[in-house]
């Protein structure tokens, strides 16, 4: 399958191909929300070809990718090697994260989780995207647990998701005492309904204190500074 080479805002390249979903606006704009504080421990769950980790790569940053598609995965070590830069990329389920990563070793999880309920009627054309996609191969549970199970107490999380389905990942969320801290929708315009969801949550500590933030129009300047327009 012919390799195709995307540059990234941060002047980072990403290998992609076909067979697996491409580099997205959701990955970019969740790369933006997340604040991972320095020297932190992040890890990317379910890192596809590794867009969002090369995104959210600064030097201080220890970056693990965990993925279970072996040749996108192929594509995220090729991209590390190609920028040169200091990242792990791990095979693996993330529905066995017990043995695959120490229990509270992460500071900070990014997560572009499936969107669509396998049931939804909503499906990707090859069996490769709808892993990407679909709750087939895990669940939004599965992504809470996993996210849950690597953060120690304080440790934060930040997805991107569906307004439609934000209930479901909220309510995933608290049953492993992940905590929304910050949430912030992506709209079009002023005019349009949001389309995509970005949360950021704390493992432990109070319900209270939750920050909605202003809109991120689609059409403004926010947007094309983010792009590096």
């Amino acid at each position: 399958m012919p390799q195709t080479i995307e540059h990234l805002p941060n002047g980072l390249t990403l290998r992609q191909d076909d067979r697996f979903f491409k580099l997205g606006q959701d990955s970019v704009l969740l790369s933006a929300f997340a604040k991972p504080r320095r020297n932190a421990k992040v890890l990317d769950l379910g890192c596809g070809t590794g867009a969002l980790a090369l995104l959210i790569y600064r030097p201080d940053l220890r970056i693990t990718g965990l993925e279970i598609q072996e040749g996108a995965l192929g594509l995220f070590r090729q991209s590390i090697a190609d920028n040169g830069v200091d990242m792990a990329a791990l095979h693996g389920d993330l529905r066995r994260i017990r043995a695959l990563l120490p229990h509270g070793s992460m500071d900070y999880v990014i997560c572009n989780p499936p969107y669509f309920d396998r049931n939804a009627g909503k499906s990707a054309p090859d069996p490769e995207k709808r892993t990407a996609r679909q709750d087939v191969s895990c669940t939004v549970e599965d992504v809470a647990v996993a996210s849950s199970f690597v953060l120690h107490t304080g440790g934060k999380a930040a997805f991107v998701f569906r307004p439609e389905r934000l209930w479901t990942l909220l309510e995933a969320l608290s049953r492993v005492r992940l905590v929304p801290k910050r949430l912030r929708f992506v709209h079009q315009n002023a005019l349009a309904s949001p389309s995509a969801v970005l949360a950021e949550c704390r493992k432990g500590g109070s319900a209270e204190g939750l920050v909605v933030e202003p809109p991120l129009l689609v059409e403004s300047e926010e947007y094309n500074r983010i792009y590096g327009k």
